[in-house]
């Protein structure tokens, strides 16, 4: 009787071992024939990007390509956000796949065939629009994605949720937008989603590999803006007024400190940065007010909470100190990026077996941030990073994102349009 079920059990184990080398087998072979046109969609999106909230072009090029899938589409969700459906007419699990859709106002410099010449309004300005994060590979894997499971229906249980999102850098001023306003919107709720996985391409990972994180994996993003009062008056006689720039210079200076003194890194990772001061209009007039705004990246909710304080604490006695005033706003743009640890283990196997277990890397928490927080605020997630350099060529001269010469290698495009498409299938077999 033991033998019998020791036999048993190895005739499953070899069953399902045999069922899972099948699926991927398929998986591989549809999505190379899908490569070359993952590739056009790519191109295409990359030379007609679009800001955040004014998806309308890349959300009709998602919306017909899902329409021609015959999937359920609904369109319009959180402005420009697209999401397609594919019902199996079996029951199992949701899973839900994500794909961002916005690029950002950067002036392309990548000489490309298909590099982008678009110009757009940013913050009252004129501004070129770049796919410098992309964003625009991002969607064309999930597009990808949705061909080969579609193609795959008969072999999977449950249902398949496709979501495009709109605004991932952050609606613009005064709109709201991006995952949290999709979440808002019931994205995760019809179907109830049980299950949400996403990825980011890298221009410093390699081809081929995949990076992951459990637990927090990206950074909260937190926006800062400071407004310095002075008393305006002649640059020849600053005695006579109370000189606001010097005043934000001193607070520049004080982040500095907060970080490098008062920050316990041991901890985690924490970075302030300023992107923008902004005062004045001649050279011999210091201005009544000077604007500086910035960023605050915490992967710790206590450590965001300290740092917010020490910020206000500083901001306020400095000026003071210095005759001035100065009013301190902090917006909360993005939480931690949180991948479940459950989760993440459970789909080791089925990642080490599409990629290589020695291309499955596990890496350290980056200060950078996404918004796919906000779905795995709400049910279990994972978000993986995916190899977009080179092969062979020294991280330390790939251009970072949010770069004119942000550059991604398209064959590392293949391994994600898999990674979806087996990360669906194997928590469908599994659960």
């Amino acid at each position: 009787m033991k033998r019998l079920s020791i036999g048993m059990a190895l005739l499953a184990w070899a069953l399902g071992a045999s069922a899972q080398y099948h699926f991927t087998a398929r998986v591989d072979e549809l999505a190379r024939m899908v490569e070359p046109e993952v590739i056009q969609w790519r191109r295409h999106i990359h030379q007609y990007p679009e800001l955040s909230n004014r998806e309308y072009k890349t959300a009709e090029y998602v919306a017909r390509h899902l329409h021609n899938l015959k999937l359920e589409v609904r369109t319009g969700i959180a402005h420009t956000g697209v999401v397609g459906i594919l019902r199996t007419g079996k029951p199992g699990p949701v899973v839900a796949l994500r794909a961002d859709m916005d690029a950002l106002p950067v002036t392309e410099r990548v000489d490309l065939p298909f590099a982008s010449k678009e110009k757009s309004t940013y913050a009252g300005q004129t501004v070129g629009v770049m796919h410098a994060c992309g964003h625009d590979a991002h969607v064309a894997m999930l597009m990808g994605a949705a061909k080969v499971l579609t193609q795959m229906k008969d072999q999977l249980r449950g249902t398949v949720v496709f979501i495009f999102q709109p605004a991932e850098e952050g609606a613009p001023p005064g709109e709201n937008g991006g995952a949290k306003m999709m979440v808002e919107e019931g994205v995760l709720k019809d179907p109830t989603v049980d299950v949400i996985f996403g990825l980011h391409i890298n221009s410093a990972t390699e081809v081929g590999k995949i990076r992951y994180k459990p637990g927090g994996a990206m950074a909260a993003a937190d926006r800062f803006l400071i407004t310095v009062k002075g008393k305006q008056t002649h640059g020849s006689t600053p005695w006579t007024g109370v000189d606001p720039v010097t005043v934000a210079a001193q607070i520049v200076e004080g982040f500095q400190f907060i970080i490098g003194r008062q920050t316990d890194l041991t901890n985690e990772a924490a970075v302030i940065s300023v992107g923008r001061i902004q005062g004045g209009v001649r050279n011999n007039i210091i201005p009544e007010e000077v604007e500086i705004e910035g960023t605050i990246r915490t992967l710790d909710t206590r450590m965001q909470a300290k740092i917010h304080g020490d910020i206000e604490r500083m901001v306020t006695n400095i000026a003071e100190s210095m005759g001035a005033t100065a009013k301190l706003e902090i917006f909360k743009h993005v939480p931690v990026v949180y991948n479940d640890p459950d989760l993440t283990e459970k789909m080791m196997p089925i990642l080490h077996l599409v990629a290589g277990k020695e291309n499955v890397l596990l890496t350290k928490a980056v200060t950078g941030a996404e918004d796919f927080a906000y779905y795995a605020r709400e049910v279990p997630g994972l978000f993986l990073f995916l190899g977009g350099m080179t092969p062979g060529q020294d991280p330390a001269t790939a251009p970072p994102h949010h770069t004119p010469d942000f550059y991604i290698d398209e064959a590392g495009m293949l391994l994600g349009v898999k990674t979806l498409c087996s990360l669906t299938i194997d928590y469908m077999q599994k659960h």
